[in-house]
Formats: C-alpha cells, sequence, structure tokens
C-alpha cells in the first residue's frame, strides 16, 4: 500500500511540473511579443491624454508647438499654407494698386464717330471704302462709321458696308451737286444733321477716304473735351514733297498754324484742314454746356460751316494731339483727283 500511494504522488509531482513549464513557455513566448520598455507604453498614454485634455482645437495646437524634424507631410503642407497668408493680408497697397488698374480697365471707352463721304465719280471708292474698313476694324469698340452717298441704283457700297464687321449707318441724300467740294460739305452736312438728331453722344471725325491712320490716333481723339486738332502730312503722287498742315503747339496748346503759302495774305483757305480736328458731338445740340457764345447757328443749317467757325474762335478748348507739342504724325493724306 505504502508504495502505491508514492507512486501516485510521483505522477502528480510530474503533471504540476510538466503544468508550469507549459504556462510559462506560453507566457514567455508572448511575452517576445510586446514592447519591452515600459516607458513606451506610458509615453504614449501620456500623450494621448495631453492631446485630449489641453488642445481641444489641433489646428490651434499645432501652429503654436515648434516644427518637429520628423513631420508627416500634410503638417508640412499644412505650414506652407499658413506662411503665405498674411503676406496677401498684409500688402493692402499692392490690393489697391491691382483693383486701380482693373477699374481702369473696366472703364467705358468714348463713342468715336467718324464721319465719311462719298461720291460715284471716285473710281476707286470701292477699293478705298475696304481699306479704310479694314483700319476702322483694328479700333477698339465703340466706334460707329457713318457714310454718306448720293442716291443711285447702285449697291456697292452697301454691300461693302455689310461684310466690313464694322458698326455702320448709311446715309443717302437726293439733291444734285456740280462743285464736289459742295458736294462734301452737304454730305458732311447730312451726317452732323443726323448725329444731333439722334443724340449720338461721342468724338466727330471727318475721315475721308484718302486718309491713312496711325491706330494710336483713335485713342487720342477719345481724350477730347470739346474741340481736338493735330497736324497731318499732305502727300502728292505727282510732286515729290510732303506738307504739314494743321496747328502748331506748344505741349497741348494751340498757338498757330502752318500755312501753306509763304505769304498767307494770298492764302485765302481756312488753317484748318477738314480732317485735323474732331469735337464733341453735344456741342450740336447743347452748346452752354461747354460755354459758348455763339449758340445760333445760321438759317441755312451749315452745320459743318459752323464747327470750322467754333473750331478757330474757341482757342482757349483746343486742345493739340498729341501730347507733347503736336509733333507725332498720326493722319497721311495722299493727294487724289477728289478731295474725300
Amino acid at each position: 500500500m505504502g508504495s502505491l500511494e508514492r507512486s501516485r504522488k510521483k505522477v502528480q509531482l510530474w503533471k504540476k511540473a510538466i503544468v508550469h513549464f507549459l504556462l510559462c513557455f506560453v507566457m514567455g513566448f508572448f511575452t517576445g511579443f510586446a514592447p519591452t520598455g515600459r516607458s513606451s507604453i506610458f509615453s504614449t498614454r501620456a500623450i494621448a491624454l495631453n492631446r485630449s485634455e489641453t488642445s481641444p482645437q489641433p489646428v490651434e495646437a499645432f501652429h503654436e508647438a515648434k516644427p518637429q524634424q520628423h513631420a508627416n507631410f500634410n503638417r508640412s503642407l499644412s505650414d506652407e499654407t499658413r506662411v503665405e497668408e498674411p503676406k496677401w493680408s498684409n500688402s493692402e497697397s499692392e490690393r489697391a494698386d491691382i483693383f486701380e488698374e482693373e477699374e481702369e480697365e473696366l472703364a467705358p471707352r468714348r463713342l468715336v464717330i467718324i464721319v465719311t463721304p462719298t461720291s460715284a465719280r471716285d473710281h476707286v471708292r470701292g477699293v478705298k471704302l475696304r481699306r479704310l474698313a479694314n483700319t476702322l476694324k483694328l479700333v477698339p469698340p465703340p466706334l460707329l462709321w457713318v457714310v454718306v452717298e448720293a442716291h443711285s441704283e447702285s449697291s456697292e457700297v452697301s454691300e461693302i458696308l455689310r461684310k466690313t464687321g464694322v458698326m455702320y449707318r448709311h446715309l443717302v441724300f437726293k439733291e444734285n451737286f456740280t462743285d464736289i467740294e459742295v458736294e462734301m460739305d452737304h454730305q458732311r452736312n447730312v451726317a452732323l444733321n443726323h448725329i444731333e438728331h439722334h443724340r449720338l453722344s461721342g468724338i466727330v471725325h471727318f475721315a475721308g477716304l484718302s486718309n491713312v491712320y496711325d491706330l494710336s490716333f483713335f485713342e487720342e481723339i477719345r481724350a477730347i473735351e470739346v474741340f481736338g486738332t493735330w497736324p497731318m502730312a499732305v502727300l502728292s503722287a505727282n510732286r515729290k514733297r510732303v506738307i504739314i498742315e494743321g496747328p502748331v503747339c506748344d505741349s497741348s496748346e494751340v498757338i498757330g498754324w502752318h500755312l501753306r503759302k509763304m505769304n498767307n495774305l494770298t492764302d485765302t483757305k481756312s488753317p484748318v484742314h477738314i480732317s485735323s480736328f474732331a469735337f464733341n458731338s453735344s456741342i450740336l445740340w447743347d452748346p452752354e454746356r461747354w460755354g459758348r457764345l455763339s449758340a445760333v447757328q445760321d438759317s441755312s443749317q451749315n452745320s459743318i460751316k459752323f464747327v470750322k467757325k467754333e473750331v478757330l474762335e474757341e482757342e482757349t478748348k483746343l486742345k493739340g494731339i498729341p501730347s507733347g507739342g503736336c509733333s507725332k504724325i498720326l493722319l497721311w493724306n495722299i493727294r487724289s483727283p477728289f478731295p474725300l
């Protein structure tokens, strides 16, 4: 009996030893996968507690903290964005300059009204119309081209104007003339009466079909308040010379006129060429606005004669173009048999 009890106790001891060994082995096995230092566990937990308790707004807390060497990609992007924002908010003067430039670009331009008389006796009228149309097409809007001709069965002028791409008005008249210059003045009067009747507010310029322009000319005349004038170069195909007609200026002030002849007593023509001046159209129906004394026109309604007279008399309101002494030629006139 005694030997049996001893053998049972030995078996139980072996069982306990095996169980303890297995438990130690399992715990040691899983302990190898756990962190080796206790400080890392507590430090991670401490960081989590600090973030939850002291920084309820992570964006603000991030900008107060010092940048770390191992910052992640999102944090570097937000750093760059936040650094550039104060530069824009503090440059108020630069933004003001930008706004002023935008306002200047959005400011409305004045209407330029180009009046062109034509004659069927000019055999190259169609060519000249197309050439002038190509120039006007390059001018920034708004621009209105008023073309005048005698009534006829031909539709040449109408067809040309429809294909130009320029805003235009085509006027006709029924009167007959033998003098080409008288006919041209009548056509200009027809255009001026149309402008006055419809209150077309803008800067009026008489452009002949023989004129050649620098494109900057049209921007210069937009600045005219009442009257404006400029020098014009007259070229003749038969004579190898160039004649300058128009004003003599001191800056923008007109102090005299170029004379066609050396002896001004024999020169009976007006020193102002029909294409060397422009004026504000409102002077036709609102003369008191400009302080003009001779407000009543003659009974014949000769508007072109009236305008020429005002240009010569109102020297104080006459502006020389371009500024700087009227020394730059922006308009050339090619002499032809027809004074257009």
